[in-house]
């Protein structure tokens, strides 16, 4: 029989886990507001970006998977302390909440437009669709589960043949479903699906099943042993489909007159929306061993960094805020003014983030640890009185 401390244990390397995407998520974002080629250029194309502009985009990679994977082992977690009926109504109505949040609260702190001129279905959009497909599939046996989740992430790839041109419109389900989208559903209001659903719920429903090895009664040693094991499989069968360029990513690799250095960027620069086999291979994978080696890790830093993965969504939306909020600071600190809130080039998608405009990435990293540091007394003081206390709404943020 495990210990009372050891199942606490297991409960913090989750949340520990779960802290370091946060944090590390906070510099893509970061990096989107204040990077100077932010808006006018992508960090993983080929001919412009460099090493460390592309290991910025890069790291974060590990993010929302990893965060959606861990939702799903949450989920599990639940299910051991609620009946199967509770635990169902509680996902519906958490998903349709969280789905609720991306359209009204962040499209608006990503914009800080109140005329909603842009309207995007992101991360919290396709997790919040995910937990309502969640509470219908928790009904079924735990194998069936795994078997769907495990065809739907080897096999989606499939689907890219039956994908539109993308200079053409795409229907609106087909992008719900499958393919990106970015359109203009009337004059200056455009609507973005950047998070199509496929294969989102399969990454939480295989985390739903990877939460029977935090049970109670499971063999600590035999799970690190499991998980190292999964972890590696991953990235080997990424080593060997990206090699083979045959499937697993849209985007092929080849070899750049760049460099070598180049050569491994474009091995390594997989396909995120939606997120390609080889993608979900080389973020998950390596957090499965990530999420081992952890399991016995004590210290004060790591207690910090667990503080923001037990408050995901207070610190998702306060980040979001203090982000922009530093835009605007900044903004007008460069010496820019009203007239110049509304960025023509940008068809208003975002207040006071003007195009050509910006810093070098060492301010990016400096403004992210910043902010990091600054929103954790926050964070500490929230997770404390979540542990204190039972309030019903407190499941929801």
């Amino acid at each position: 029989m495990q210990t009372t401390a050891t199942l606490k244990q297991r409960i913090n390397s989750i949340d520990l886990l779960r802290g370091i995407v946060m944090i590390i998520m906070a510099l893509d974002h970061v990096r989107d507001f204040f990077h100077i080629h932010a808006m006018d250029d992508d960090p993983t194309n080929l001919q412009t970006t460099s090493p460390a502009l592309f290991f910025t985009r890069f790291i974060t990679h590990y993010c929302a998977p990893t965060f959606v994977f861990l939702s799903g082992t949450s989920i599990f977690l639940q299910s051991q302390r609620k009946t199967k009926k509770e635990l169902s109504i509680f996902l519906l109505t958490r998903g349709l909440w969280l789905m609720f949040l991306e359209i009204v609260v962040i499209n608006f702190l990503f914009s800080f437009n109140p005329l909603y001129n842009f309207i995007g279905l992101q991360v919290i959009w396709v997790t919040g669709l995910s937990m309502v497909i969640m509470s219908v599939l928790i009904f079924l046996p735990l194998e069936i589960i795994f078997v769907l989740g495990l065809i739907i992430i080897l096999g989606h790839n499939y689907l890219d043949r039956f994908n539109y041109d993308i200079s053409k419109p795409i229907p609106f389900a087909w992008s719900l479903l499958h393919q990106t989208s970015f359109r203009m559903y009337a004059p200056n209001r455009f609507f973005g699906v950047l998070y199509p659903l496929i294969p989102w719920p399969a990454v939480m429903m295989l985390g739903y099943c990877l939460g029977k090895w935090f049970t109670k009664d499971y063999d600590a040693v035999k799970r690190r042993k499991q998980l190292i094991t999964i972890g590696s499989v991953a990235v080997v069968v990424f080593i060997a489909l990206r090699y083979s360029n045959k499937y697993g990513d849209a985007a092929l690799w080849s070899e750049q007159s760049r460099g070598t250095v180049y050569t491994i960027i474009s091995f390594f620069n997989v396909t995120k929306y939606p997120p390609s086999l080889l993608y979900l291979c080389i973020t998950l994978g390596p957090a499965l061993i990530v999420l081992s080696l952890i399991e016995k890790v004590q210290g004060s830093f790591t207690d910090a960094v667990t503080v923001y993965g037990r408050v995901p969504m207070f610190y998702y939306l306060c980040h979001f805020f203090l982000i922009h909020l530093l835009c605007v600071i900044f903004f007008y600190a460069s010496g820019h003014h009203n007239n110049e809130i509304k960025d023509p080039k940008l068809t208003s998608l975002f207040l006071f983030r003007l195009q050509h405009w910006g810093y070098p990435l060492w301010v990016v990293y400096v403004i992210w640890i910043s902010i990091v540091v600054f929103l954790y007394p926050f964070c500490k003081r929230y997770s404390e009185y979540k542990a204190t206390h039972k309030k019903w709404w407190l499941s929801y943020l």
